[in-house]
């Protein structure tokens, strides 16, 4: 093949980026944390006054835990070291880059920060604590825990994979507590049981946390809720969640529900209208403005009828809707109609105050039509 000559027609100020970070330590790492390193880079030699997380962020359109990720992650290397003041990062010193013979991993860079010591703490600890003997098979617990159980030296054989230990180093730092046996189990499942990577993890976690929701019960159920619908990458999993985020708001929006979050058995209705039923919005929606129609309330009991009955119906569509309901109108129409005489009441009631209002009749053969044929307003 033909070399490329690389010229330069241009005269601007330049940032000078050290070879062994090219050479040794950009192709081992995320790209959007060589984003970061080189904006730094580039705020350093150009003195700039205006360095924050947040402009870090809004650069490369990420978020603030993104950018702290990424700091994180070279301080790991040995790249960077970070001041911290009050909690949050307040100056950032770039350190020679470590070079051994190889020149192919980071293995003489500095040791991790003390979130990560907590590991090898914990590890240490249960290693004195748990017997050696064989772990026995769980016999009382439900079917939904019984996953693999690692043990202390299994997880301390785990911690000396670098892609684990960073794993787990990032989950600390989302959750902002030392990992427990438990919390390490529980990220072994997801990362070598379900098969997550550890991008996915990430994305989970900041997806959770951004919910509101940070404990490893959570986590774990919406991890378990993403491998059910062999969600295995980050753009499905966000994908996912823009389906999910839309329906959620759009039928909360259509049923007038404001002042709180739903709970949830009625985000289990969602979940069904949306993939067991495969419906879109607009025809949920539609499904919730005939429920306010008919009963003057939010009722997701009601418009779950309709949805079904429309299920049932084989409609995907609001086309389909017009079609079912011209159907109905027509059925009704030619279907015979009752004589005064056999609606009539025996006797008219006496009123009084238990009894002062007209009673009603239902005919249970022709609900399913009336909730078809309701209109939306």
């Amino acid at each position: 093949m033909v070399n490329i000559e690389i010229l330069r027609d241009y005269t601007y100020t330049d940032t000078i980026v050290p070879n062994e970070f090219i050479d040794f330590f950009m192709p081992e790492a995320n790209g959007e944390f060589v984003k970061v390193y080189l904006y730094l880079l580039r705020s350093m030699q150009s003195h700039a006054s205006n360095c924050t997380i947040s402009a870090i962020a809004d650069c490369f359109n990420n978020t603030e835990m993104d950018v702290i990720r990424a700091l994180r992650y070279w301080q790991k290397t040995g790249l960077l070291h970070l001041e911290e003041e009050n909690g949050e990062i307040c100056k950032i010193h770039f350190l020679p880059i470590p070079i051994t013979e190889t020149n192919t991993s980071t293995k003489d860079a500095p040791v991790a920060p003390p979130i990560s010591e907590n590991l090898a703490q914990n590890v240490h600890s249960l290693r004195s604590s748990v017997p050696e003997m064989p772990v026995s098979a769980p016999s009382a617990e439900p079917v939904a825990t019984q996953k693999h159980r690692y043990t202390a030296d299994e997880i301390a054989g785990f911690l000396k994979n670098d892609d684990i230990s960073e794993l787990f180093f990032i989950v600390e730092t989302y959750i902002k507590h030392p990992l427990s046996e438990n919390d390490m189990n529980t990220v072994l499942f997801w990362h070598e049981d379900l098969h997550f990577s550890n991008d996915l993890i990430v994305y989970l976690l900041e997806y959770c946390i951004s919910k509101g929701h940070s404990s490893m019960r959570y986590l774990d159920k919406v991890a378990m809720g993403w491998h059910d619908n062999n969600i295995t990458t980050v753009t499905q999993a966000k994908e996912d969640a823009a389906i999910h985020s839309q329906a959620y708001y759009g039928v909360m929006k259509a049923l007038g529900i404001t002042g709180r979050s739903l709970v949830e058995a009625e985000t289990a209705f969602i979940r069904k209208w949306t993939k067991e039923f495969a419906f879109d919005l607009p025809l949920i929606q539609e499904a919730c403005a005939r429920t306010i129609t008919a009963t003057h309330q939010p009722s997701f009991e009601y418009t779950d009828s309709i949805l079904t009955s429309w299920h049932k119906n084989h409609v995907h569509t609001l086309e389909d809707i017009k079609t079912l309901d011209a159907a109905y109108a027509k059925a009704k129409k030619t279907a015979p109609q009752p004589n005064a005489s056999d609606s009539a009441p025996a006797s008219a009631p006496r009123k009084n105050s238990f009894n002062n209002f007209k009673p009603r009749s239902y005919d249970y053969e022709h609900l399913e039509g009336t909730l078809l044929s309701s209109t939306s307003h």
